[in-house]
């Protein structure tokens, strides 16, 4: 058989994906992949679960499609009010589409169409950091400030403001833990400011830093400051809970480790586990509140965007999870799995920093731990440990360029909410023979400190 597929990497061979069992995978050769990424934090209930094939099934043999401009669904409804029951409190309504990047450039829109609803139609710009991922469209990467994703794309990107990344390991303060003041914080507001509040319509943030940092929690009180700033400048703070959302941090949602309610949450990955594609953008009554007694409208939206099929998929999802406690489960296994990786950090000496919630966790490597010195970019050591890796029978996300949003080599850690004790005992006995194997390949470096 011929492959016609136009894949991301032209220069790359892929096996082919045969089935997957709770954490593993298997491909048409025969051979078993631990997921310990869960794909892309997205299998959070794992592989192959049947009481959600079952449910896709059933919603399969009934209809299949009906456009959100004409029918409503019993699965759609169903998933509105679980999601709203996850989520903080006030937060009540949701709008499905069927991606974070739809999702994200969704509350973007929305947000822009709320100040037009209050009569503040000048109020359209988003304040987003450096060292964050929004998404691919133009909207959603606009906001994003990865360097390495923006540049092939600038041209054609949106000027919004960007701050700095509350990011403690590289703070771009020169700050330690006991001599901050939020300083990363406050770097919002000067955003905010320096564009004019009059001008600015939303904040964006993800509560843990995924792919542009490998899993970086913001610090204790950021939130709540930025928060505060928000409400203080009349701007919508959205947080991007894409791949935090649905216990992937050992809480409902990310925001809920820090008692914070955003005036929307970004949300998709785990929303149906990767069983359907599916996202949201869950919104405050305040929000809502404008649009219904305002026009009534919003101007916007995507074809599958409510697709029953794929809400059959996250009810079914939803409620597996709740009833497993899966949410908790992440919690708990995550110091496991952080506890493992810190005796890593000990050990192996290209590891910089060890970070994360629950089963969303990242390891940065350097080549040298007291300077923090990231690897030369050419080393290609992010693309190194997960090909290794990969050869040995476990996934690895892969989060390139976290120093500056080109240099530095981080990946991420982050299983499915189903992993056991035993099989996380596997995962990290393959990740410290990947690292001995790439540290026996540079020289000096295991005498490097």
């Amino acid at each position: 058989m011929k492959d016609h597929v136009f894949y991301a990497s032209l220069k790359a061979t892929y096996p082919v994906i045969d089935r997957g069992e709770g954490v593993y995978l298997w491909d048409t050769s025969g051979k078993r992949y631990l997921d310990g990424c869960s794909g892309a934090l997205v299998a959070n209930i794992g592989h192959g679960v049947k009481e959600v094939a079952d449910a896709i099934d059933r919603q399969l043999r009934r209809v299949a499609f009906a456009h959100r401009s004409q029918f409503t669904s019993g699965p759609l409804i169903s998933l509105a009010e679980l999601i709203a029951e996850m989520a903080p409190p006030g937060m009540n309504w949701v709008n499905f589409v069927s991606g974070g990047s739809e999702a994200t450039e969704t509350a973007m829109k929305m947000a822009r169409e709320y100040y037009i609803e209050r009569g503040k139609p000048a109020k359209y710009q988003v304040v987003a950091r450096w060292q964050s991922y929004h998404g691919n469209s133009i909207g959603a990467l606009s906001m994003s400030g990865h360097i390495g994703r923006r540049r092939r794309y600038a041209p054609m990107l949106v000027d919004f403001p960007h701050a700095v990344p509350a990011y403690c390991y590289r703070c771009p303060f020169d700050k330690r833990p006991e001599n901050c003041a939020l300083e990363c914080a406050a770097d919002i507001e000067r955003a905010i400011v320096s564009a004019g509040p009059e001008n600015v319509a939303a904040v964006i943030i993800e509560p843990v830093v995924g792919s542009s940092l490998g899993a970086v929690p913001a610090p204790d009180g950021y939130l709540q400051a930025v928060r505060d700033t928000c409400t203080k400048y009349d701007v919508l703070l959205i947080a991007d809970e894409v791949m935090t959302g649905f216990g992937r941090t050992g809480a409902n949602f990310g925001v809920d480790h820090w008692k914070v309610v955003p005036d929307m949450i970004v949300c998709a990955k785990g929303a149906s586990g990767g069983y359907a594609p599916l996202g949201a953008v869950v919104l405050t009554d305040e929000v809502h509140r404008a649009f219904r007694e305002g026009s009534g409208k919003f101007a916007h939206g995507f074809t599958y965007g409510g697709n029953p099929v794929a809400a059959a998929a996250g009810v079914a999802v939803l409620e597996y999870l709740k009833n497993h406690d899966l949410v908790n489960a992440s919690l708990e296994r995550g110091r496991y799995l952080m506890a493992g990786l810190k005796r890593l950090q000990e050990s192996c000496s290209m590891v910089g920093d060890v970070r994360g919630m629950g089963l969303m966790t990242g390891i940065e490597f350097v080549s040298d731990r007291r300077t923090k010195e990231p690897f030369p970019v050419k080393s290609g050591v992010t693309d190194m440990v997960k090909s290794v890796a990969f050869s040995k029978g476990l996934i690895l996300y892969p989060a390139p360029g976290c120093a500056d949003g080109v240099r530095g080599d981080t990946v991420m850690v982050a299983p499915p909410l189903v992993i056991k004790d035993s099989e996380i005992d596997e995962l990290l006995a393959i990740i410290e023979e990947t690292l001995r194997e790439i540290e026996a390949r540079v020289p000096g470096l295991e005498k490097r400190t």
